[in-house]
């Protein structure tokens, strides 16, 4: 058995950590030093750069670059067209995945073979599928898929669940937002809500800095930068400076230049804020609806941790503190603690002989912890209302707790029926055309049953996200079929097989 980590697969940096043999959790530095790595890769050659080199390379290199790999994980349309070819979501993931096991495996001097990987809370079947998906590619047994936020506060808790108390984890990284609160006590993390948004993040408010600056620079003579994949890249790279230095200075000058012309753009953090305002007021519609979800007030909330680089804008602190009434604790490192509360996690894990998992302590000092987590998303079917109008069945509730396993019944519609149309939703509205989401449909043949014959629908949600629905002839009482999620993104066993032997076979620097 070799050493098992924990790490954050982040949009823009990722990180690799475990428990020592103390019972802390320490974050394992990259071959450059860096405690954090960035998510990018850089296809020279025949092997792939990943980390600070890749980064500085993309303005250089567009062509050959893929970041941002996060937000398109679960995406079924979605490659990174590389001039080394079309490159997926999970096949990116692993490569950056297979840089970081490999660097913590040198500095541990032994092999990495399991992990428990973090998503975001809001993360969907498909995208917490895919994930699983990079990390066996990557070759690595992967244990569990935690959601960042859990993760943060099994890392702030661990060793405080016997002290009752609720929390609220704002999770701000570079391309994904949560919102989640939870119970600690009894040794037990019992999360009471969670919501997000799996497209919002720092990245977004590096796309404003962009815009302006790139306005700036054309009413100053200069051509649109974002019209030239180089420049473009440089632009980014220059806009999330300047957002950085904006946390600790009041103004910032970026000099730009481009078809032969050269500016100096000014920036203040008043109008950063101003521009940004729309997105922090995501945040905050989000925060409202986690704690009404909860059923509790602001008073009920003992502390509020901060999570993810991009809650380092003074404005974030300011809205919590405006919005709560409370300042946000400090005492947490928001780079790190999320692949720190993953090493936990990891080392409350150990494979059996069947490749199961199961609760231990890895170290004397590390107290055994229960974690109760929820579900991000309502799921159900297509179902006919009294109207006999097509509906969303809502059958797996949002926030129910996991894993579980429930179940709805529902019944033919007329006489001599004799198939079914089933339909798996993703959305908590009854409205299907309130963002409801078609996940799988399949036809099931039934025998040619009078109306009202009975059908239950169940769904299975298990402890990594992961959904499994099955449906059920009651009459006979026999299984109809299983249904798939389509995930038309993740790899086939077989793909996922063939991808690993590739990958283990390809150096990665």
């Amino acid at each position: 058995m070799g050493k098992v980590v924990g790490i954050d697969l982040g949009t823009t940096y990722s990180a690799i950590a475990i428990v020592n043999k103390h019972g802390k959790a320490e974050i394992l530095p990259n071959r450059e030093g860096e405690r954090i790595t960035p998510s990018v890769i850089l296809f020279d050659g025949a092997s792939p750069l990943v980390g600070s080199i890749a980064k500085r390379s993309a303005a250089a290199s567009p062509d050959d670059v893929i970041q941002f790999v996060k937000r398109q994980m679960g995406n079924p349309a979605f490659c990174f067209a590389t001039d080394h070819g079309d490159i997926s979501p999970e096949e990116a993931s692993a490569v950056i995945l297979k840089r970081l096991a490999e660097d913590a495996s040198t500095m541990l001097g032994e092999p990495i073979t399991d992990a428990v990987i973090t998503v975001p809370a809001y993360f969907n079947d498909a995208q917490r599928k895919s994930t699983m998906d990079a990390g066996e590619i990557a070759g690595l047994n992967v244990l569990r898929i935690i959601n960042e936020p859990t993760a943060a506060a099994l890392a702030y808790g661990i060793e405080k669940t016997s002290d009752p108390h609720t929390i609220l984890v704002y999770d701000l990284g570079g391309g994904t937002f949560d919102v989640t609160i939870m119970r600690l006590g009894n040794s037990k993390i019992e999360v009471l809500a969670t919501d997000g948004d799996k497209n919002l993040g720092g990245f977004d408010w590096d796309n404003e800095v962009m815009n302006y600056l790139n306005d700036q620079f054309q009413q100053q003579g200069g051509i649109d930068l974002l019209e030239d994949a180089v420049l473009a890249l440089d632009l980014r790279e220059k806009a999330e400076l300047a957002k950085k230095t904006l946390s600790s200075r009041e103004k910032v000058d970026v000099f730009l230049s481009g078809g032969g012309t050269n500016a100096r753009v000014s920036l203040t953090r008043e109008t950063f804020q101003q521009m940004t305002a729309p997105l922090l007021s995501r945040t905050q519609d989000i925060l409202e609806i986690v704690l009404d979800e909860a059923g509790l007030s602001w008073s009920d909330i003992d502390k509020i941790l901060l999570v993810g680089g991009s809650t380092r804008m003074p404005a974030v602190a300011h809205l919590i503190e405006q919005v709560t009434g409370k300042k946000p604790s400090l005492e947490l490192h928001p780079d790190e603690v999320v692949a720190m509360g993953a090493a936990f996690q990891a080392s409350l894990l150990e494979t059996d002989a069947r490749g199961g998992a199961r609760l231990r302590s890895s170290a004397e000092s590390l107290p055994i912890v229960e974690i109760e987590d929820v579900t991000s998303h309502g799921m159900g079917v297509v179902a006919l209302n009294e109207q006999g109008q097509p509906h969303n069945s809502v059958i797996l509730k949002k926030n129910a707790k996991i894993p579980c396993k429930v179940s709805e019944r529902y019944s033919t519609v007329a006489d001599n029926q004799n198939a079914l149309q089933v339909q798996i939703t993703l959305g908590d509205s009854e409205d299907l055309e309130d963002a409801v989401e078609i996940l799988g449909e399949s036809t099931m043949r039934i025998p040619a049953y009078p109306a009202g014959a009975p059908v239950e629908v169940f769904f299975e949600y298990d402890a990594n996200g992961v959904v499994q629905v099955e449906v059920f002839d009651c009459t006979a009482n026999a299984l109809l079929g299983t249904m798939e999620i389509e995930r038309r993104a993740n790899k086939s066993a077989k793909e996922v097989r063939e991808l690993k032997q590739k990958l283990k076979s390809t150096a990665v620097n």
